[in-house]
């Protein structure tokens, strides 16, 4: 878990980093393609935004061995985490490769 938080607090890093120096990418295609895109989008960020805390709590509770607690809110947190591991992967995709191929 604790390999998982650094990876995604350098992924975060560098994201917020190309953001700063590049500005946000607009989706080119349209129609049904860009509402799912927007879909996705929109619960990734949403669900982002909840992971975060979940996932420093969740750290913080294992690492003061309080297991109960962490379990409980493991639970919640697991799930949370990957769609917005996975979600994250999908909105590069689709942006950055499938976008651009579009006519």
């Amino acid at each position: 878990m604790l390999a998982a938080l650094a990876a995604s607090t350098l992924f975060l890093a560098g994201y917020l980093t190309r953001i700063a120096l590049t500005g946000t990418h607009r989706f080119p295609g349209g129609g049904a393609l860009h509402a799912a895109y927007l879909g996705i989008l929109g619960s990734h960020t949403l669900l982002a935004v909840l992971a975060a805390p979940l996932v420093l709590r969740t750290a913080f509770l294992s690492l003061r061995a309080r297991f109960p607690e962490h379990r409980r809110l493991a639970r919640w947190t697991l799930p949370i985490w990957a769609y917005v591991s996975i979600t994250g992967v999908v909105v590069y995709l689709m942006l950055y490769q499938l976008a651009p191929r579009l006519p």
